[in-house]
Order: structure tokens, then C-alpha cells, then sequence
């Protein structure tokens, strides 16, 4: 079927083989990015780690910074354009994209793990049960374009994040008490379907705030960002189950990500109110 659909798809423009890469840039960036969240990580071992780990990612990206801005002064292309992040609503929108994948990919590892450690259920049976979760995201996303027509991207955004930390509410509360596999159903139906109506307006909010020519390095910065938040979601989230600061690590884990969902939708009260004028896939 891939390869039947693929026949209409126009292959891009070539890249230019004399265009000159930022390759320190990519290197500070990655290695900035990579100590901060290693550094999380390292929280339920060494706190002393931890921040060290913490700072030294932030001065390298802050090495990254002055590197591009260096090279923006020279009139050479850097890696990531500094005019980027000039953007007020593109900066709030990658705030919620980042969020978003937090709490997916956090959710993701917390009921995994609890499932399978603590109720002794195999891959196979954790793989059904979180279908609850894939119905809710298939679901939202069908509808996404016909929503997107209908009600401003901030609505849609606001709407996701209260209706999947409504989920983890929700997936907390039933849990707790009933022994049933179905107790994970409406929990994660709504965190499914909370992300999935907020995925594609939140990269159509921050594409749309530029134009066609920064297309390309916009799309990076969203995905890359992207990208963090499950770095992160999976390392606070895995932190906090091993770190044993608490016997209810479980339930502390899934607090942790609702009350980081609400800074997402603090974040998403800060974009514009109208509605989508060209709908960008996620």
C-alpha cells in the first residue's frame, strides 16, 4: 500500500552540494542537549551529578548560542537562525509541542512499567491495553482538520492538555482501586485523545508564524523540540520510579506529568485565537 501511494510523490529539490554545514554548531547543540538530559537521569543516583551534569549542558548551549550568533555576524549560515526565537508565538508553541510529548512519552513509560512490574502482565498484554490510547490519538487525528476549521488553535491546544490531564486524573483514580485491565481503558482513551487533537495545531501554530523560506529550519527546531520532550518525559518519569523518595512512586510519577501538562496549557492560553490557515501535518 506504502509503495502504491508513494508513485504520486514529487522527490524535493536536490540539496546543494557547496552549501557549508554548521557542523560545531550541530555538535554543541547535540552535546548541550545530551548532558542536560543525562543529567535528569543521574537525579535518583547523585544530586551532585545531576546539577553538574545540568549546568554543564546549559553553558554548552549557551556556547551554541554565541557560536551562531557569531556566525550570523560573519554572514555565514549558521545551524539554527537566533530570528527564530524572536517569534513570541512560535515560542509558546514549542513550548506545547514539547509538553505534549512529555506526557505521551512519560504516560507511555510509567503505565508500562507499573503494568508490567506490577501487575506481572507480559509485552503482549501491555500492547492491547494501550490500544485504548492509539483508538484515542487515530480518532482525534481523523478529526483534526474538520476541528481546525471549526475552532481557533489556541481552543484546540487548551482542549487537549486539560483533556489528557483529565486522563491521568482519571487513569489514577480507577486504577487505584480495581484489579480489571479495563480500569486503564478511559484513561488512556482520554490522554489519547487529548494529544491527538493537539498535535497538529500546535506544528501548525508555530510553521505558520513564518514564512515559506524558513520552512525548513523551523520544521527542524519544531521536531527537535519535539524530539526533547520525550527525552525528558521518559527520563522525570524513570527518575522518579527508581529514585525511591517516595512508596507511591507510581502515582508520583503520573502527578508530576498532569501538573507539567498544566504548565503546557498555561503556555497555550499565550497563542493567538484564530483559526488555522494552513494546516501542517505533525
Amino acid at each position: 500500500m506504502i509503495i502504491w501511494l508513494s508513485r504520486g510523490i514529487v522527490d524535493p529539490i536536490e540539496p546543494d552540494p557547496d552549501r557549508p554545514f554548521d557542523t560545531l554548531g550541530a555538535i554543541l547543540s547535540g552535546a548541550g542537549l545530551i548532558l542536560v538530559v543525562t543529567g535528569v537521569l543521574a537525579a535518583d543516583n547523585d544530586l551532585a551529578l545531576m546539577a553538574a551534569l545540568v549546568v554543564a549542558g546549559a553553558v554548552v548551549l549557551a556556547g551554541f548560542f554565541l557560536h551562531i550568533r557569531s556566525r550570523e555576524r560573519r554572514h555565514e549560515e549558521p545551524l539554527l537562525s537566533t530570528g527564530l526565537f524572536r517569534n513570541h508565538t512560535s515560542n509558546f508553541g514549542l513550548v506545547t509541542q514539547n509538553v505534549q510529548w512529555l506526557m505521551l512519552m512519560g504516560t507511555a513509560f510509567v503505565v508500562s512499567a507499573y503494568l508490567q512490574v506490577v501487575r506481572g502482565y507480559n509485552a503482549i498484554q501491555t500492547g492491547v491495553i494501550f490500544t485504548a490510547a492509539t483508538g484515542g490519538i487515530l480518532l482525534s487525528s481523523l478529526a483534526a482538520e474538520r476541528l481546525a476549521k471549526k475552532y481557533a488553535q489556541r481552543t484546540l491546544i487548551a482542549a487537549g492538555f486539560i483533556t489528557t490531564t483529565a486522563g491521568v486524573v482519571v487513569l489514577l483514580s480507577l486504577v487505584n482501586g480495581s484489579p480489571s485491565a479495563w480500569a486503564f481503558a478511559p484513561g488512556l482513551l482520554l490522554i489519547g485523545l487529548g494529544v491527538g487533537v493537539m498535535l497538529t495545531p500546535s506544528v501548525n501554530v508555530v510553521q505558520s508564524a513564518f514564512p515559506e523560506e524558513q520552512q525548513g529550519e523551523i520544521s527542524g527546531l519544531s521536531r527537535c523540540i519535539s524530539n526533547l520532550g520525550s527525552s525528558l518525559g521518559t527520563a522525570v518519569a524513570g527518575t522518579i520510579l527508581v529514585s525511591g523518595l517516595t512508596s507511591r512512586a507510581y502515582g508520583a510519577s503520573m502527578i508530576v506529568i498532569a501538573v507539567l501538562g498544566l504548565a503546557g496549557l498555561a503556555a497555550a492560553l499565550f497563542l493567538p485565537s484564530q483559526r488555522a490557515q494552513r494546516p501542517v501535518a505533525a
